[in-house]
């Protein structure tokens, strides 16, 4: 049984007034309302271009982010590599849709493959589609319909930075993760994935696709995935989560009036997402994960399942994964147990990067006990150190 409850070995590597800073900004970001009014006064400041910088960049990207550029996230890199916690470096702007912006994501990509290849404590890449290419085309992929002379233009574009940061990954050997996106957009994305995995997953797990199993039908897709993989025989890579988009797809269902993609449930969620790693554990000869989450009772499941078939904790096959700044008690226990454990590294230009950070500040108010939880832990930790 892993210990999730051991708060020495889970902030290890912060001081105690990086605790008392982290207890102050969880205990901000337990109040919904706080959240939204921080959002509202931090979007008009720097509308406004007041000097706020420093103070975002001192609170809440200091808590959930690594830096403003890959050198800048050396220093995090390091002390997790202290606790053998390792870091994927995620380039986590949003909501950029210009050439230009995904011409920089390409290029900031490709660089966090190479710090990757030279430093031990980094085991993957990582990109987000959308990052690559517009919204608007990849729903129409996705929905079969016909692009226009500019949309096809943009989309070869597309294309050829898929291209480029996947031969990347396969040159270096450096495995790299490919980011769900909404359930609208998801097929084009299946499909490119899966198609590059054909090519490159042969030997060894390159290239992982994401599967979201709040989705009701994200288990069946595995199976299918799994079979598929069997029968022209690569590796079906998959870092599994539960998901992100939820309210988005829900409302979305409804005003378009079609069935919403979504489990009735946070407990069909749960079931379902054990049951996939329950089928990846057992085809792990096919298969390769990531196991992203921060529920415990998964990551106690995944350490089990390996043991029940004994399997080494560490099988360079299976990782699990947790947020930077979230969940540390699930990490570096995890970690200290023998799990092969990394880290989310989001990293980008303050102002860039605030969509991510107000996603991270909102669903900390949303996840039921996520809040509460973290300071739970932060207070008994300070107490055990002031003893």
């Amino acid at each position: 049984m892993i210990d999730f409850s051991n708060t020495e070995t889970a902030f290890k590597m912060k001081t105690k007034i990086d605790l008392l800073q982290s207890r102050l900004l969880f205990s901000t970001l337990s109040s919904p309302m706080v959240v939204r009014v921080l959002k509202s006064f931090t979007l008009a400041a720097l509308a406004l271009r007041l000097p706020i910088k420093g103070i975002v960049k001192a609170t809440v990207f200091r808590q959930f982010c690594g830096g403003e550029s890959v050198e800048e996230c050396t220093q995090q890199i390091d002390r997790l590599a202290a606790g053998n916690v390792g870091a994927i470096l995620d380039y986590s702007v949003e909501g950029k849709a210009q050439e230009e912006d995904f011409n920089r994501t390409l290029a900031t990509t490709i660089e966090t493959l190479q710090y990757a290849k030279v430093n031990e404590n980094v085991p993957f890449g990582v990109f987000k589609p959308t990052g690559l290419g517009r919204i608007d085309i990849y729903e129409k992929i996705s929905q079969e319909k016909p692009l226009g002379g500019e949309e096809q233009l943009a989309w070869n574009q597309t294309l050829d930075r898929w291209k480029k940061i996947i031969e990347k990954a396969a040159e270096l050997e450096v495995p790299v993760m490919v980011d769900a996106e909404e359930s609208w957009i998801q097929p084009a994305v299946d499909d490119l994935v899966i198609q590059y995995m054909n090519q490159y997953n042969r030997k060894v797990p390159i290239v992982y696709n994401t599967a979201q199993l709040y989705r009701h039908d994200r288990f069946a897709q595995l199976e299918k995935a799994l079979e598929t993989a069997k029968q022209k025989g690569y590796i079906y890579a998959v870092k599994i989560v539960r998901g992100a988009y939820m309210e988005k797809e829900r409302i979305r269902a409804k005003t378009m009036g079609y069935p919403s993609p979504i489990q009735p449930n946070k407990v069909a969620t749960d079931h379902d997402y054990n049951e996939a790693l329950k089928l990846i554990l057992k085809n792990i000869q096919h298969m390769a994960v990531v196991i992203g989450t921060h529920n415990e009772d998964s990551v106690q499941l995944a350490a089990t399942l390996l043991e029940d078939a004994n399997l080494p904790l560490n099988h360079p096959r299976v990782h699990v994964a947790q947020l930077f700044g979230m969940s540390d008690h699930i990490s570096f226990n995890a970690s200290n147990a023998g799990l092969n454990t990394a880290k989310y590294l989001p990293f980008g230009p303050v102002r860039d990067v605030l969509p991510y950070l107000f996603r991270r500040a909102e669903e900390n108010t949303s996840v039921e006990g996520q809040t509460g939880r973290e300071l739970k832990l932060i207070q008994e930790e300070l107490a055990r150190r002031n003893a």
